[in-house]
């Protein structure tokens, strides 16, 4: 029986790749080594895969920022204003597009269907030039090869790829870029007879947007394709890959009705309901890679129940045409639970990362082959028993306060209008206030101090010293800058969800289960394995003290429930929903003592609420439902005067613009200038909005500084649909992955921007 990996995780065990991209970047390394530390990250992956005998191993699933760049970079679809003249493309051009450079904007980048993953958006037009520009895919398979290891090379499928894109800049919105499918076939044809030459056998096109709900006129688009590449693909067996959801009736049909397909991997952990499809019709003579061990997340497979279900499917496909598989790419769980020493010994027990899930993958292979394991499936059955039983997984005093919520939707008993007059009488800002979102940059010194702080190298008065100080030093040059409404730059915190999640109870945390989230950032997701509750305050005391360094309103800052869940690896024994519930409770708590401690101002951070949505439209209304009331829970309690402020970042919130009207915050920050604006559309458009809402004017994911004249641009344009009174100028994000250097002068020219509009707006009154 054979077993198959959609993908696996390239930041490597310890970041090894995150600190090779920083250190090129800072012109500290050159681009061979870069490479070199890719290459041995590459080599260890497909040697580890092949020693767990594991048959259809991926490659072209390493990249140095995202898959979907990587595509780009294939189809040599460069926008013009990167200056690329043709040739391979090398690190220059690669590295602008994904970050900008001195004097150009880097490309919008937006969340990976519904994860913490992101993607670089492709901008294409009528006249977009593609050409055979990046041999990566090629490169890679001849790699391994020589290693002794005979790859499934992966390719994002063109459908997709076209779908994941928009619009460049100057294109009418209405163009089809679907349109541009008989452009980019000539190059998949290339890449294929080049792959086929080099010896592969078998061909991987991932093919995601097929989980979604789609028109007849896109299905045929895959007809189309597939059917064009059929002759070229002759010869090869071709894997369709789809995850994340199930794949709906009719593109199902489409799909196993493709011309040269071979074969077609389900995501049968969150598209359960594919296996009645596949039940009801699945092609003779092909191949089903049945997703069983769940790529998304961190708990061990329960081995009998995945076997069961392979059983079933066996006697659909036959057994030599069952293949095991990951429900999705590894990319999304941590690398290796054996670099994880500290972890609590029952808590370990009942987790697999991607180096686990690689063993669960070949155990179901073997074990439906006849060689099951029995030792490996009783030490599964037993933790899978101590994690059902285990008292630390339920607290009846936090699960009777979430069962008491409903019958409530938590809505403060004045409307956005009113508290906003009662907040200005209280705060006194001027027109355009100022703020940043809440992170300021997170300095070598800084990370050192918090790292012997952990190890008990120095003292609590020492490390409470050392983060004063920093504090300290953040406010004066906020003061300095003019801005408004301050923040104290979290100089206590790792990550936004990390530093709560270590303070609530029903969490656990890994020291290296790092998760590529773009780029070179990584972060470290907390486990929730139990009941969420909140034993002690976890803010109050830095507000506090960052509040009596200054007279001017300094920020609280929170991470909301629906985005500590989304960004958590989180239990799957009870309903998510539950889940938010208990964690929108405990802040609840941290919310209302901060209000206690005199905080005039808490932001509630809910850059993940778009993240979540669900990929159909049928199951969009319910998350919606619970998520804002998830949020509405926190912040209920609060006086007219205590201003709740939001922040939401790094999606398309356009079609969820109502549900975000919902949450009823008194002011929204939200990531707008990376996206080149599009979120000014929705207002345009006529949706009337009362609250107080700060779109972004500059990315801060690019080390580019934008000039006064350029944000004061941004700002006109949109006091062009928003009124003046609810307008708040700040960047799309936090500070911290930027460079003191960098962000002194962007915030001068932010705070400048704001005058010279305050000035103008006076002056034609």
């Amino acid at each position: 029986m054979a077993s198959h990996i959609v993908g696996y995780p390239r930041v490597g065990p310890k970041r090894e790749l995150k600190f090779a991209q920083e250190s090129f970047w800072d012109g500290k390394s050159s681009a061979e080594d870069l490479k070199k530390v890719a290459a041995e990250l590459r080599a260890s992956i497909w040697k580890q895969m092949s020693a767990e005998g594991i048959k259809y191993i991926p490659s072209n699933t390493f990249s140095y920022y995202d898959q979907v760049l990587d595509t780009t970079a294939l189809l040599g679809a460069v926008p013009p204003r990167y200056g690329w003249n043709g040739g391979e493309i090398g690190f220059d051009t690669y590295f602008s597009m994904a970050r900008g450079n001195a004097s150009v904007p880097a490309m919008e980048m937006t969340k990976w269907f519904d994860t913490n993953y992101h993607f670089i958006v492709p901008e294409l037009g009528p006249e977009t030039v593609f050409s055979y520009s990046s041999h990566k895919a090629v490169e890679e398979y001849k790699e391994a090869k020589a290693l002794g290891v005979d790859t499934v090379p992966v390719l994002v499928g063109p459908v997709s790829y076209l779908l994941l894109s928009k619009p460049a800049k100057g294109v009418e919105k209405s163009f089809s870029l679907l349109s541009l499918l008989g452009k980019i076939l000539p190059i998949y044809k290339e890449v294929i007879s080049e792959l086929k030459a080099a010896g592969a056998t078998w061909i991987q096109f991932d093919e995601p947007t097929l989980v979604k709900d789609l028109d007849s006129h896109i299905l045929h688009a895959f007809t189309e394709a597939y059917s064009e590449l059929e002759s070229t693909l002759s010869g090869l067996d071709v894997l369709i890959e789809t995850y994340f959801a199930d794949v709906p009736a009719e593109a199902y049909k489409t799909l196993i009705a493709l011309k040269g397909v071979t074969a077609f991997g389900f995501d049968l952990v969150r598209g359960a309901n594919t296996l009645d499809l596949i039940k009801g019709e699945f092609p003779k003579g092909k191949y089903l890679f049945a997703g069983v061990v769940d790529g998304r997340n961190i708990w061990a497979n329960n081995l009998a129940a995945s076997l069961s279900t392979l059983e079933a499917l066996e006697g659909i496909v036959g057994k030599d045409k069952l293949v095991v598989s990951t429900s999705s790419s590894l990319l999304h769980t941590a690398v290796d639970l054996a670099n994880e020493t500290k972890l609590d010994a029952e808590i370990k027990s009942w987790l697999a990362f991607a180096a686990q899930k690689v063993v669960e993958v070949n155990a179901l292979a073997k074990a439906l082959a006849g060689q099951k394991d029995e030792a490996f499936f009783s030490a599964n059955a037993a933790a899978q028993a101590s994690r059902r039983s285990s008292p630390r997984v339920t607290n009846e005093a936090v699960q009777k306060a979430a069962a008491a919520l409903k019958g409530s939707d938590h809505r403060r008993a004045t409307n956005v209008s009113a508290r906003l007059d009662a907040q200005q009488k209280k705060l006194n800002l001027p027109i355009l206030p100022t703020t940043t979102i809440g992170s300021f940059p997170q300095t070598v010194e800084l990370r050192r101090v918090r790292r012997e702080y952990k190890a008990k190298k120095i003292s609590e008065e020492e490390y409470v010293k050392a983060i004063t100080e920093e504090i300290n030093k953040v406010v004066k040059l906020q003061e300095e800058l003019d801005i408004d409404v301050l923040v104290h730059g979290e100089p206590e915190r790792n990550d936004m969800v990390e530093y709560f999640g270590e303070q609530l109870s029903g969490f656990a945390f890994t020291v290296n289960g790092w998760v590529q989230s773009y780029g070179s950032r990584c972060v470290k997701p907390p486990i929730i394995y139990g009941d969420v509750s909140r034993p002690n305050p976890m803010t109050v005391f830095w507000s506090s003290v960052a509040q009596s360094l200054t007279k001017r309103p300094m920020k609280g800052m929170l991470t909301g429930p629906v985005t500590i869940l989304n960004w958590s690896f989180v239990r799957n024994d009870q309903p998510r929903f539950e889940t938010c519930y208990q964690i929108a409770l405990a802040i609840k708590d941290e919310v209302e003592d901060l209000e206690k401690a005199g905080i005039s101002v808490i932001q509630i951070d809910e850059a993940a609420l778009r993240e979540g949505l669900p990929l159909r439209k049928s199951e969009e209304a319910f998350y919606l439902d619970w998520a804002v009331h998830s949020f509405r829970i926190t912040n209920s309690g609060v006086q007219d005067t205590t201003q709740i402020h939001t922040h939401m970042c790094y999606s398309n919130f356009n079609d969820i613009i109502h549900s975000i009207i919902d949450m009823d915050a008194d002011v929204i920050t939200i990531e707008n200038s990376r996206s080149d604006e599009k979120l000014l559309s929705v207002f345009r458009e006529g949706v009337k909005y009362g609250a107080g809402i700060g779109p972004g004017v500059y990315d801060i994911h690019s080390p580019r500084i934008p000039s006064t004249e350029e944000i004061a641009d941004r700002i006109n344009k949109m006091l062009a649909v928003l009124e003046t009174n609810i307008l708040w100028v700040n960047p799309d994000c936090g500070l911290k992955t930027r460079k003191y250097t960098e962000v002194k002068p962007a915030l001068k020219n932010m705070v400048d921007a704001a005058k010279l509009l305050r000035t103008q707006l006076a002056s034609a009154k």
